[in-house]
This record gives structure tokens, sequence and C-alpha cells, in this order.
């Protein structure tokens, strides 16, 4: 039996969109989701939950950062400072790329172990995660541990409730009773706690700094309304620029009246681009879909 096989492929219109090789066997490979279930929580430093579901394209819109353990059926990972690196990467992996009528059925893979020392790669992930749409924690729902800047870096008028991103990002962790190898970043091969400050591609930079102004612009806009709130998350600002409507459903952006918010929301989506581009391609590199 053949274990692939390679079509060519067109639009609506007759235009060729190239060729696409589908598989008809996977040779036993694991999926994303058990690979994910290697890492299990070992702290009580719950950051938040991973909402996830099938290991394909058609399923991504349901993978999600939350504050607490949805209801429904889905699988969910709980978030701890040791699983964070592989749940960002779970996470980039699956967003990074565009769901298509071509590819709705490719099966995300449990990977080689070449992205284990691939610490840009981590932290491409890392940076990819905590500005993606898909991450909605809030701080109306619980501590927001996904702050990655200081309260100076954006204006916030009063303290963080929360400094673990910071912290995490400059290797300030507390390490376990595990020993410590001071010339590695992470304490062992299998706890992805940094041990030095993160190296960020000029990619996951541009993303930092579109994402810093855009929580500078909130504070700044907002420190002395009634719904001020210093531990805003991305989520929480959106919701304040957009608004919902009558349904409960977050406005889309250009319902924002805001236009410096719009302008500064749009960069940021444009380097959450360019960055999405650069870990597609360590996707296929590392195992995560089969080219």
């Amino acid at each position: 039996m053949k274990k692939s096989i390679t079509l060519d492929t067109f639009d609506e219109n007759g235009a060729s969109l190239g060729k696409k090789r589908f598989y008809t066997t996977l040779d036993n490979k694991e999926s994303i989701n058990k690979w994910l279930k290697t890492f299990e929580p070992t702290t009580d430093s719950i950051l938040g939950i991973l909402m996830a579901d099938s290991p394909d394209f058609q399923h991504n819109n349901h993978i999600a950062i939350l504050n607490f353990m949805p209801t429904n059926n889905q699988m969910k990972n709980t978030i701890t400072p040791n699983n964070l690196i592989p749940t960002s990467i779970y996470f980039s992996v699956r967003h990074c790329i565009k769901a298509t009528w071509i590819n709705d059925r490719d099966q995300f893979l449990s990977p080689n172990t070449k992205w284990e020392k691939d610490t840009e790669f981590h932290s491409d992930c890392l940076a990819f995660m905590l500005f993606h749409g898909q991450n909605r924690i809030t701080c109306k729902e619980g501590i927001n541990h996904f702050i990655p800047f200081s309260e100076k870096d954006i204006d916030a008028a009063e303290a963080f409730e929360s400094y673990f991103m910071q912290d995490f990002l400059q290797g300030k962790i507390k390490p376990d009773s595990k020993s410590t190898d001071s010339k590695s970043l992470f304490k062992d091969e299998l706890d992805f706690i940094p041990t030095k400050p993160l190296i960020f591609s000029d990619e996951a930079k541009e993303v930092l700094q579109a994402g810093k102004e855009l929580f500078k612009h909130y504070h700044e806009q907002t420190r002395d309304s009634k719904d001020y709130n210093p531990n805003a998350a991305l989520y929480d600002i959106k919701a304040h620029f957009q608004g919902f409507n009558d349904k409960g459903k977050m406005n889309p952006p250009q319902k924002a009246q805001d236009e410096a918010y719009k302008q500064k929301l749009g960069e940021l989506n444009y380097t959450l681009k360019n960055l999405a581009k650069k870990i597609e391609v360590k996707v296929y590199e590392y195992g995560f879909l089969l080219k």
C-alpha cells in the first residue's frame, strides 16, 4: 500500500495552487497531543489552562489559553513553569499556519528531538503565544501571569499582581531541588525553565516591541478611568477598545473608536504574521507536520 499520494491542486477559478501530498499512513507516528502530555505539570504554580482538541487543522480554532478549566469535553492541559515552553510550542505550531480546505485534515505529530536544543525556537514560540489572539487570559478571571513587561516599560500606574513572566524571561524563576548546570540554559533536558535570560530572534523582538506599544497605549489612555486595571491582559485591552455586541461577542477591531489603538494592533498583527512564517519553517523541519 502506498504511504502517500501527490495531487495537483487548483482554486475555484482553475488556477494552479501547486502540488499537495496526502498521507495514507503515518507509520505509527504519535500525535502532537500525546507529545504534549509527556510534559506533565510538576508544581502547584498554575499559570493557566491550555484548551486543545484533535490534532488536525480543522480543530485549530479550539486551541486557546484560558484562566480556568473549561467544562467542555475537549483536551485540557494545566500550564505551569516547567511546561510553559512546550505548551507555547504546541500552541504556536497549531496556530502559525492558516487552515485551508487543502490542509484541514493534515495531522500534527510528535516531533523529532531537534527542537529540544533550539532555544531561539522556544523563545519565538513563547513570544508568539503571548500576543496571539487565542491567548484568552483575562485579569477579570484571575491573576494575569502573562505580562512580559515591567510597570515602567508600559507606564502602568500601579504594581502588577504577578511578575512571573518578567522573571521567566530573565531566567529568575527559582530552581527546584534539581542540580543546575550554570553552562546550560535549562535545568535539565526535560525541565524547560530558563536559568539565563531568553534570547529572542529579530522577528520575536518586533512582536515584543509592538506588544509593548499596544500595552503602553492602553495604560496611557485608561489610567484615569474607572475601568483601568494595571494587570490588563491582551484580551482585556482588546475588550476595552473594541467592546462587545449584544450577544456578548467581542466586536472586530474596525469597531474601535481609537484610531491609534487600531494602528498599534495592526502593527502587532503584522509582526505576528512575520514571526509565524519563521516558526512555520521549524514546524516541518522538526516533524510536527509532514511535507
